[in-house]
């Protein structure tokens, strides 16, 4: 006979366990990440934490235990001012403070009626990037979670608004863009059942817009341009003026992904990098990649929302209630709940102002600027590219390809420096990308003379 199912007198507090928890965040925020913390096998995590669910639970301090001396040692530290591999993260104390505080609040930032003042501060935020961009006050658009799903809701945007301006349906919708572009742009397109086509990059990665021209003039169904404002690979920002052109010319949208690189918008000299910017239809900036705020977070701007509400705005009986005149989020991109990631940035921005963001972006690309030339001046190393924003990438003369992973990987286990290999041009290559204001070029050079 089954037993019947124990009686639930609800979940318990343990305020110890609170406390400990905050003081735990608190001294996280301040003191940040240990650098030598890495990825671990999944056995000997297995050892340490599984079986950990168990029909009767555990003391909370106990299991709070495995999170703070099992699971975090384990994850890599890319908030650490070492951590120059990939684009890394950089957050605020305020921004991690706050987004503390924002898990507590639970916020469902759907709807206007579930988290209206949470909304119209993201909106604050997604103005202000709008406003960098030359946009008008019309623009709009919502946060996501990363830049696939800010490109991926971009694009059926874009393919929407073919759609509903009456075109003709090709044999086959097609994204045109550099062969440096994101890996999530090829992932977007298999999802969309679209083909991307690639068009060459020059000597330092930008896309070669008489090429381009000449790939339209013999491809069908190109509903897209997608322009890199920052490569993840090289930091190359394509001449914007000449793809919006083109997307005149052609009567196609244009979408920038800036998910990294946008972010220097915000400083006055290198906001022409991205002059053009203001005809695009679309864009994303990773507010977790170089404007300084926690995971997750992806601002997806249009400069005519109405054509993202008319691509993503959900019918059914159950949302029948909502205010449809209201900024509803769950409009703007492929999701109904979320929630409220906009907020540990506008927060930031809140407390430091603007100006210290445009100078926080200017010193990172200063400290990219000291360590390129360091490396340029260093004998054994050759500078083959940069800084392209804060992007630097280079090699050592006289080390193979293997002694140069063995090389990385002992940095990044004594937590030196984590900067990994990647490939440039069939060779590999070493990448550094910086945005963390807090970087030493001076430490980082003086890793680096061990490739010497």
């Amino acid at each position: 006979m089954t037993p019947p199912p124990p009686r639930f007198d609800g979940f318990p507090s343990d305020p110890d366990s609170l406390n400990r928890i905050l003081e735990w965040t608190r001294t996280r925020i301040l003191q940040g990440p240990d650098p030598r913390n890495g990825a671990q096998t999944p056995a000997a995590l297995d050892a340490k934490i599984g079986g950990s669910i168990t029909s009767n639970g555990m003391d909370p301090q106990a299991a709070f235990a495995l999170f703070s001396d099992v699971i975090v040692p384990s994850t890599r530290p890319f908030n650490h001012p070492t951590s120059l591999a990939f684009v890394a993260a950089a957050p605020t104390p305020a921004s991690l403070a706050f987004d503390a505080a924002l898990g507590a609040a639970e916020i469902f930032a759907g709807n206007w009626d579930g988290g209206s003042g949470a909304i119209h501060a993201e909106n604050q935020t997604l103005a202000w990037l709008a406003g960098l961009a030359g946009w008008s006050k019309n623009a709009g658009g919502v946060f996501v979670s990363g830049g696939t799903m800010g490109n991926l809701s971009a694009l059926h945007a874009a393919r929407m608004a073919w759609v509903n301006a009456g075109k003709p349906r090709p044999d086959r919708f097609r994204i045109l863009c550099s062969e440096q572009a994101h890996s999530s742009i090829e992932a977007v397109a298999q999802v969309m059942d679209a083909e991307v086509v690639k068009v060459s990059s020059d000597a330092t990665g930008r896309i070669t817009p008489t090429k381009a021209q000449e790939v339209l003039a013999h491809t069908s169904g190109v509903f897209a341009i997608v322009a890199n404002a920052g490569a993840t690979n090289c930091g190359a920002v394509d001449d914007l003026r000449a793809l919006a052109d083109l997307a005149t010319q052609h009567g196609l949208w244009l979408h920038v992904d800036g998910a990294y690189g946008l972010a220097a918008m915000a400083d006055p000299a290198l906001r022409q990098q991205f002059d053009g910017i203001e005809r695009a239809d679309s864009f994303i900036v990773d507010p977790h990649k170089w404007f300084f705020a926690p995971y997750d977070s992806c601002a997806l701007v249009y400069r005519d929302p109405i054509k993202g509400a008319q691509a993503h705005g959900q019918k059914g009986v159950y949302l029948d209630t909502l205010d449809q005149a209201a900024w509803n989020p769950s409009d703007y991109a492929l999701h109904l709940t979320r929630r409220a990631r906009g907020l540990p940035l506008w927060f930031s921005l809140v407390t430091y102002g603007t100006l210290a963001y445009g100078a926080a972006i200017a010193k990172t690309y200063e400290i990219a600027q000291q360590i390129a030339d360091g490396i340029e001046n260093m004998d054994g190393l050759e500078l083959i590219l940069g800084p392209q924003l804060t992007v630097i990438l280079f090699r050592p003369r006289t080390m193979s390809a293997a002694d140069l992973d063995d090389w990385a990987e002992a940095q990044r286990r004594s937590g030196a420096l984590l900067c990994l290999p990647t490939t440039w041009r069939g060779e590999k290559v070493l990448r550094i990308c910086v945005v963390n204001p807090e970087t030493d070029p001076d430490y980082v050079l003086e890793v680096l003379e061990t490739l010497a």
